[in-house]
């Protein structure tokens, strides 16, 4: 089943970049974005990654706070984390359970090939915890500002 906009986000839990324990309810009360990547350290998902870094006080101000995830480790995420001085924390979901909940993984194509793997996808869940916006276009270079001009409408 597809998410759309005001469901209720499905439940996420895991284990950050340190080896802590994250749920959806570490966010009660604030906006998240939940963005989906591929993989750390590759030049899309670095681009998107530090305009996250780059616009995170902004965000913050705003009321938000930023959650990344994908497939990697606990130990490739922290070297992402600490090459990038990324402020947020990221989920490793190696066993692609957030990922599959929330329906980022899918049939993708590359340079002519073909292939499963995560759907880069951003997800707004509001303080009620149900999802306010879904953006599947996404502009690596320009994600928050994609998000704020996207809300505004």
């Amino acid at each position: 089943m597809k998410l759309k906009v005001g469901d209720k986000a499905p439940e996420l839990s895991g284990k950050d970049q340190d080896g802590k324990a994250v749920s959806l309810a570490d966010y009660k009360g604030k906006k998240l974005i939940l963005y989906f990547y591929p993989k750390d350290l590759t030049p899309g998902c670095t681009a998107e990654s530090c305009n996250f870094r780059d616009h995170y006080q902004d965000l913050a101000a705003k009321g938000f706070d930023v959650l990344g995830v994908s497939a990697d480790d606990e130990n490739k995420h922290q070297k992402f984390i600490e090459k990038h001085e990324l402020p947020f924390r990221l989920l490793a979901d190696v066993d692609k359970k957030v990922i599959n909940a929330y329906g980022v993984w899918g049939p993708k194509k590359f340079m002519g090939r073909e292939y499963d793997g995560i759907n880069r996808t951003t997800f707004i869940i509001n303080e009620e915890g149900k999802i306010q916006l879904i953006i599947e276009k996404v502009k690596t270079k320009e994600s928050t500002e994609q998000i704020l001009a996207e809300l505004e409408n």
